[in-house]
């Protein structure tokens, strides 16, 4: 029997917390090694493990998947959270480029100049409630449905979530003016393997603060 999935990256959130949302949805038990210093990064470079000399890396099935997105499919894929045909995999592919690009936003915001934060943050609320959130609140009223594609819980539906919740850190009401993803957010926060995931005590990552920040530029030097 495989052992379990093993995921290589600091211990915050970063680009590995998509994946560790995807996971805890599948219902899969996950081991983490924590880079913690430059050191620890050069050797997974030195030994060859990591395709293009970065993380996050996730040792899984006898591979050694880089790549945020390959790992993503390759998890939504196995777990059945990728949709029936091509059309439905395209609207997920869609819809999870969309929160990407939100949640990119608000991932680099910790790392930029102080003077900046304040016009970037607005800038990040102002993108989520003008062009990000109002796509999906369409589509859950379009279809009618629980979910954004093909009426089943796909990435689509986790990653969606992972952004409300990430832009909600920003902006507790930020969602004041889309009932649909209000009700949305209530379903899928109360799927169990996502509740459990959300509860204290999960491998769920905090918000980046500054602490982190020193850590991620001393591992990387940057």
């Amino acid at each position: 029997m495989a052992g379990k999935p093993k995921l290589h990256y600091p211990k915050g959130r970063g680009r590995m917390e998509s994946i560790r949302w995807l996971l805890a949805t599948a219902g899969v038990e996950f081991e983490e090694q924590f880079i913690e210093t430059n050191e620890d990064l050069e050797k997974l470079r030195n030994d060859g493990v990591l395709l293009f000399q970065q993380v996050p890396m996730v040792e899984m099935d006898g591979m050694k998947l880089v790549q945020t997105r390959a790992i993503c499919n390759y998890i939504s894929m196995k777990y059945n959270l990728y949709g029936k045909d091509l059309k439905e995999r395209a609207w997920i592919d869609m819809y999870v480029e969309g929160t990407t690009d939100l949640m990119g936003m608000i991932m680099y915001l910790p790392f930029q100049p102080a003077d900046t934060k304040e016009k970037n943050l607005a800038l990040i609320i102002e993108r989520a409630t003008t062009r990000y959130f109002p796509v999906y609140e369409k589509a859950l009223k379009d279809h009618g449905q629980e979910y954004l594609v093909g009426n089943k819980l796909s990435w689509a539906d986790v990653h969606l979530l992972e952004a409300i919740l990430m832009v909600e850190e920003c902006k507790p009401d930020v969602l004041s003016a889309f009932p649909l993803l209000q009700a949305f957010k209530g379903r899928i926060s109360n799927i169990p393997t996502i509740k459990k995931f959300l509860q204290p005590g999960s491998q769920r990552k905090p918000p980046t603060d500054e602490k982190f920040v020193a850590v991620v530029r001393k591992i990387f030097n940057i």
